[in-house]
């Protein structure tokens, strides 16, 4: 799965979406594309109108509860109309940048059996628990996962919705194994992979040509993505021809 930002709608009039999903139309396996955090309405309506996404997060996390599951429900159906599957997040999987440094501080954040039930309730196909999980830095106590928490929210829907987790760039092959045992199937990726290929732009920009520096940061950019997959189990999964 290609992951995109609402930043490459609103670039170049959306053509890297446009290339990113001619890109997945000629994979040898299966690839589909992603918007990811899409917290605008408008944002989602735009992505889904564009073509070229095969799903996307309907992040209104950012508001509160009850309006969050509202505009949840009708962008939800807004994309299934548009043959679009959905991914949404409960609560909110708060960052240590924002204040909040550790578990005990997320408390009021967590998504909950019965909040996950509700979620489901408005049509998505994934979704994005808060569990210790968080966006950004972690606090000064590092990662505090409450796995059983998420073992919870999985027995209660994961016979109806997927689970997604975010704010997993730090996390080590053991925290991964864990998350999947408990019922993660999509793991969302983005620092881990992007670092490479800006550590080489770092290094070698203005010492060669920009057609070199592109392929070359890509390459790096690529070998994270193997890495990544072969850490996560999934290299090799899809049956060859």
């Amino acid at each position: 799965m290609i992951l995109l930002f609402p930043w490459a709608v609103q670039y170049a009039d959306g053509l890297l979406v446009h290339a990113a999903a001619e890109a997945a139309r000629n994979a040898s396996v299966p690839v589909t594309v992603h918007m990811d955090h899409a917290q605008t309405p408008e944002m989602i309506r735009r992505a889904a109108d564009l073509g070229g996404f095969d799903s996307i997060m309907v992040d209104m996390s950012h508001y509160e509860k009850a309006e969050n599951l509202a505009l949840t429900r009708e962008l939800v159906g807004y994309c299934h109309a548009r043959g679009i599957a959905t991914e949404a997040e409960p609560g909110r999987i708060e960052g240590g940048e924002d204040g909040v440094a550790d578990t005990a501080d997320l408390e009021g954040l967590l998504t909950t059996p019965e909040e996950s039930e509700e979620f489901v309730a408005t049509g998505i196909d994934w979704l994005a628990p808060a569990f210790g999980n968080v966006h950004g830095e972690y606090g000064p106590r590092g990662i505090q996962l409450e796995y059983e928490r998420l073992q919870r929210i999985h027995a209660q829907v994961g016979d109806r919705v997927r689970l997604v987790l975010h704010g997993a760039d730090p996390f080590t092959p053991e925290i991964f194994a864990k998350c999947i045992e408990c019922g993660v199937s999509k793991i969302n990726l983005n620092k881990v992979l992007n670092n490479e290929y800006v550590r080489v732009q770092r290094e070698k920009a203005g010492k060669v040509p920009l057609t070199a520096l592109l392929e070359e940061a890509t390459n790096e950019m690529q070998k994270a993505v193997e890495r990544c997959m072969d850490m996560l189990k999934s290299t090799g999964r899809y049956p060859s021809a």
